[in-house]
């Protein structure tokens, strides 16, 4: 009898390698943010997509604030289109990094979502961003 894992055949090589490829196209992971802006290779902008109040308490160096409900065209009109946004919010368990980058698509941006969020990047060992005179409580 095979294991719960075998069980399910995995996928032939060059489906799961598509099914990769393409996740890749999606998404992309602390480490890589953390180290392009590190390099000064940041040819994307880092969202937090979190309220005002939480970004204060602590975000990712480099990231700008716009939640997700004031994402508009209206408030991307400094960004030429072709710019990557890629959005954040609280981590796995928080989908609103997801619906942001529903909303940036609908509105013909690039996105990808930083998988991990604030929680990666803390389980990755980077530093948040406080800013000042805000508990981070």
């Amino acid at each position: 009898m095979p294991s719960a894992v075998a069980q399910t055949p995995a996928a032939p090589s060059g489906a799961a390698l598509a099914h990769f490829e393409q996740r890749l196209t999606f998404e992309t992971d602390c480490w890589d943010v953390h180290s392009s802006l590190a390099a000064g290779e940041a040819d994307f902008v880092l969202v937090d997509v979190r309220s005002p109040s939480l970004y204060a308490k602590g975000h990712a160096r480099g990231a700008i604030n716009i939640p997700r409900r004031e994402l508009s065209e209206a408030r991307l009109a400094a960004y030429p289109m072709h710019t990557l946004f890629v959005v954040y919010c609280a981590g796995p368990h928080c989908n609103g990094a997801n619906k942001a980058a529903v909303q940036l698509a609908r509105l013909g941006r690039p996105v990808k979502e930083m998988i991990g969020g604030v929680t990666g990047w803390l389980d990755e060992g980077f530093e948040l961003v406080r800013e000042t005179g805000v508990s981070a409580a």
